[in-house]
């Protein structure tokens, strides 16, 4: 990685750890760091369950317990088994952590505040725009693409939507039946895989892949889910298709697309694609696409 940018980031994360309190022992002058009131909010008026809280804060385990015992001990939440299920923790604020989650909010927002007091209304706005594009950007470098049963939750979850969509967005509509295949099966080792991405358990990415012996390998299923398009999940998703397709020896992939696709295709032109001939009788298909790979070993 390069050190200029090494060096941006570094800046960066000490100039907001500062800005926001993170070193500070007492966080907004509530008697605990950061972490245990961050973890406190996130419970909720509602509890949850240790596992969500750990997921959604990417928390160690045994530190995750030590902040809730810390708390516990405050008298803020209460820790009971799940009914449904013993092995799992469920985790509630009591009437103390309730009043104290509400002081949070309030100190939390002068804090806000404080920090935009100094700019104009124009500085303001560009600020905010900044910090909407780095959480954004921040969050979906965290999307975990991984391979995936086909017919795992998140698999079925994402060719659905993948399916919906089209269906939504095609002039004659969608119907898989009329489509080339790509089943279970076919995105099965060793005949292919399907790529899911997932966000803290939630999936929100395909993308497929199905081999064939001494021919091109072909892309199929490429989804993300809208609230995460424009921040480079589809790139990064291709991007991880064509290395898994060159791993594999494939030496050439391939794709088709339909015309009302229009942010697929500006993607696949501007990763390297080139369009070709048909070659194939996909019928809901407008563009051909192939992109020659550099064999891994």
């Amino acid at each position: 990685m390069d050190r200029v940018a090494i060096e941006v980031v570094r800046r960066f994360n000490r100039t907001v750890t500062q800005q926001i309190g993170a070193l500070d022992a007492e966080y907004l002058s509530r008697g605990r760091p950061l972490g245990a009131s961050r973890v406190l909010w996130e419970v909720g008026p509602d509890g949850t369950d240790a596992r969500s809280l750990r997921s959604r804060l990417g928390l160690d385990a045994g530190y995750l317990s030590r902040l809730l015992t810390s708390l516990e001990g405050e008298g803020l939440v209460r820790l009971e088994p799940d009914p449904a299920d013993k092995r799992v923790r469920r985790v509630r604020l009591t009437r103390s952590g309730r009043a104290e989650r509400r002081v949070l909010d309030l100190r939390s927002n002068a804090l806000a505040s404080s920090l935009l007091a100094p700019f104009s209304e124009s500085e303001r706005g560009r600020l905010m725009q900044a910090m909407d594009v780095v959480e954004r950007l921040l969050i979906a470098g965290s999307i975990e693409l991984r391979v995936e049963d086909p017919n795992s939750d998140a698999a079925r979850f994402c060719i659905q939507s993948y399916f919906a969509e089209l269906d939504a967005r095609f002039d004659e509509g969608f119907d898989p039946g009329r489509s080339i295949s790509a089943d279970g099966a076919e995105l099965t080792e060793p005949s292919g895989l399907l790529l899911v991405g997932q966000l803290r358990d939630e999936p929100v990415a395909c993308g497929a892949l199905k081999f064939h012996p001494r021919a091109p390998a072909e892309i199929k299923r490429m989804w993300v889910a809208p609230s995460w398009r424009g921040v480079g999940v589809g790139r990064r998703l291709l991007a991880q298709l064509e290395s898994h397709a060159s791993k594999r020896g494939a030496k050439v992939v391939r794709l088709e697309t339909n015309r009302s696709l229009r942010e697929a295709i500006d993607l696949y032109r501007s990763a390297g694609f080139t369009e070709v001939e048909p070659f194939n009788a996909e019928p809901y298909a407008h563009h051909w696409f192939e992109k020659h790979l550099r064999t891994q070993q």
